[in-house]
């Protein structure tokens, strides 16, 4: 296969080593598909649907998924760096779309003021992403690295942070109650309190 169809049904198909970066597909229906080893930077998927798929190895850097919709998608092993989540389209009455990343790389993203409720992000370079006035509560985001990342206003209510490193997280401009991080960590938190750590 040389490339995907527009306005299409793809049911359970895999698709490998496909090569198809600054391309622009509308209107195609993906529903338990794979996509391994694709090559898809750049891409603009517009309008599509992604229902129960999953992409391993992948590079999706700077996809457009303007208008498209993603539900219980998984994301293994992929490069997803400079994508803007914000011009999905999101259904309001759903607040967990059932999406994880696995060992992925999402620096430079933006999930700007979205609800992605039981969010899972494992092993994950979430360098410079920006999550501000987001609801992500009872998320899962361990072992990440979150340097430089930006929280405010962001309801990060029961999101379990364990073994998480490089946050900066003001607990006075985000909601955090019932969040778990690791001891040493958890440290950090303490920075916007003013309070000074002695030995």
């Amino acid at each position: 296969m040389k490339a995907f169809i527009d306005n299409k049904h793809y049911f359970g198909t895999s698709f490998e080593s496909l090569e198809l970066s600054e391309r622009q597909f509308q209107a195609i229906e993906f529903e338990e598909c794979r996509f391994i080893d694709c090559e898809l930077s750049g891409v603009n998927f517009h309008n599509c649907k992604f229902t129960g798929c999953e992409f391993k190895g992948c590079n999706l850097s700077l996809v457009e998924f303007s208008n498209s919709k993603l539900f219980e998608i998984t994301f293994i092993e992929s490069k997803l760096v400079g994508v803007d989540w914000a011009k999905l389209a999101w259904p309001l009455y759903h607040t967990d779309f059932e999406l994880s990343f696995h060992r992925s790389i999402l620096d430079h993203s933006t999930f700007f003021g979205l609800t992605l409720k039981e969010l899972i992000m494992e092993e994950c370079m979430v360098r410079e992403v920006d999550f501000r006035e987001g609801d992500f509560s009872e998320s899962t985001m361990t072992q990440c690295d979150f340097s430089r990342s930006l929280f405010m206003q962001t309801n990060l209510q029961k999101v379990d942070f364990s073994d998480s490193t490089g946050f900066a997280i003001n607990v006075l401009e985000n909601q955090v109650a019932g969040a778990k991080f690791s001891q040493y960590e958890a440290l950090s938190l303490l920075q916007f309190l003013g309070i000074e750590l002695v030995d």
